[in-house]
């Protein structure tokens, strides 16, 4: 009986449960009910009665029957080897119990922390879809606005200076240049009027021999058989000169009126988009405009076939016809017509014809008129404007001057400040070379312009080898030496003179 007693107490824990959860791979709701259940099952088996109570197992003992001592001892062992292993096996499965519990609360933590990172990534997307939304309706906003203002047009004209510039400007290009030319040089026409008597006498010359002759020519004239060449290409360089400061102050002008010019436009157009912008804000649903016909234009005649639609509309529309076999009918009968039942119309619409053409005559000729009448007050305009502009040179012109006389006025006085007997820095090497071959290029080919010259020396001095170089290295060596000992005695000498002054008060 004690050991039905001790079977019944411990819970049998077959193998094949433990496989079954082995083999199970619960979510975290059903780990969590799981290690509940197993927790109280353990509680239970460890805090048994049957197990715990002397007293219980001293009635069953006192309730079997009494046998022998022998059999007594040998049950009573028997129970205790069943107590030991049942105890073994209770410990065993409740370290694995453990261990599977581990694991569980493991796996759990780790689907939380899934769940977690997948409720941030779906935060994220919800957010972003948001704000998609949020840009795609404020482009929306954007994109309405726009196509209002593609809607705005000024009323206003453009200055009147910058189209007669354009106007200036497309006439100059359509007459291919027609621009005051610089006047040539004495030499070029000198050899303008002796390069035919040069090629006479050497016909097989080509241009680069005719121009060393013409060269060479020019050194022996003498200066009274220059004189003419001289004198003309003093006279258009004049008259050129007086062209272009003229134009060169109608420029200046008209720039400084332009500018005040822009500056009023730029206000009227922003008062101008202020207004269309309140407008479009209160229509939304603004239609476009159509393009305005010019009231005074003489219409043009009914044909001959619409003068006869028109007699016989009235009779059809009377008989209930509609207008779709009013024409039907119309045109049939037109086709049937003799040319004698069509002469009556053809004659009305040959008056209105040339009815039409009078008219189109004379409304062309207000036209003319009228774009005449445009083109003086476009004129008279531009004097006026010219006269502003002259003024507003002029003023410009008298600030421009008040400010150089008192720049002058500042570097006389700093030149007066400043030392004459004071030593000067001597000239480097290349303008030493540049000094000399000047003069040789000069005599060579006098006209010369000064930018062909300085570029011609720069060609010249990167030619020389290093040992021409080292020539003119060493006579501004030798100068810089001089410069040296004469500053050093003129600094000499104004310490002696400060001394002295010193001295004396």
């Amino acid at each position: 009986m004690a050991d039905t007693a001790v079977a019944s107490t411990v819970p049998k824990k077959s193998r094949n449960n433990r496989k079954a959860l082995k083999q199970k791979n619960p979510s975290t709701n059903e780990s969590n009910i799981m290690a509940q259940k197993l927790s109280e099952t353990s509680t239970a088996t460890v805090l048994s009665p049957s197990d715990t109570d002397p007293s219980k197992e001293n009635h069953a003992s006192h309730s079997q029957p009494r046998s022998s001592p022998k059999k007594g001892k040998s049950k009573a062992a028997k129970a205790k080897q069943n107590k030991e292993a049942s105890a073994s096996l209770f410990e065993k499965d409740f370290q694995e119990m453990q261990e599977m519990l581990q694991q569980l609360k493991l796996e759990k933590e780790k689907t939380e922390v899934l769940l977690k990172e997948k409720d941030d990534m779906l935060k994220a997307k919800d957010e972003e879809i948001e704000m998609k939304g949020k840009e795609q309706q404020k482009m929306k906003m954007e994109l309405k606005k726009l196509q209002k203002l593609k809607e705005f047009k000024p009323t206003m004209t453009l200055p009147f200076v910058q189209v007669m510039n354009d106007k200036e400007q497309d006439k100059k290009k359509k007459k291919g240049g027609n621009e005051i030319k610089r006047p040539c040089p004495p030499y070029s026409l000198w050899c303008k009027a002796q390069w035919n008597e040069v090629k006479k006498e050497n016909p097989d010359a080509e241009f680069k021999d005719i121009s060393n002759i013409l060269g060479a020519k020019w050194k022996t004239i003498t200066a009274e058989e220059k004189k003419p060449y001289e004198e003309k290409y003093q006279a258009e360089k004049e008259a050129y000169l007086k062209v272009m400061t003229k134009e060169k102050r109608e420029s200046e002008a008209m720039k400084l009126l332009e500018e005040e010019q822009k500056q009023k436009t730029a206000m009227e157009l922003l008062e101008q988009y202020l207004q269309f912008k309140q407008e479009a804000d209160q229509e939304e649903n603004s239609k476009k405009t159509k393009k305005e016909k010019d009231p005074l234009k003489p219409k043009q005649p009914l044909s001959a076939f619409f003068l006869f639609c028109n007699e016989r509309r009235a009779a059809l529309l009377a008989e209930n016809k509609s207008v779709l076999e009013v024409a039907m009918i119309a045109g049939e009968e037109w086709k049937h017509m003799t040319e004698k039942q069509r002469g009556p119309y053809e004659e009305v619409a040959k008056k209105n014809r040339e009815k039409h053409m009078q008219e189109m005559e004379a409304y062309k000729q207000t036209k003319d008129e009228e774009a005449m009448n445009l083109k003086k007050e476009e004129e008279e305009l531009v004097k006026v404007q010219k006269q502003e502009a002259l003024q507003l040179l002029k003023k410009k012109e008298k600030t421009e001057n008040i400010i150089k006389k008192t720049k002058e006025q500042r570097q006389k006085k700093q030149q007066q400040n400043v030392d004459p007997n004071k030593p000067k820095k001597p000239a480097s090497s290349f303008l030493l070379f540049s000094k000399e071959t000047r003069k040789s290029l000069m005599d060579g080919r006098p006209g010369i312009s000064n930018s062909t010259l300085t570029a011609m020396i720069s060609v010249k001095w990167k030619e020389l080898n290093e040992e021409e170089r080292q020539i003119w290295n060493s006579k501004a060596a030798e100068a810089m030496e001089a410069y040296k000992k004469e500053l050093e005695e003129y600094s000499k000498s104004l310490a002696a003179a400060t001394s002295n002054d010193e001295q004396q008060q």
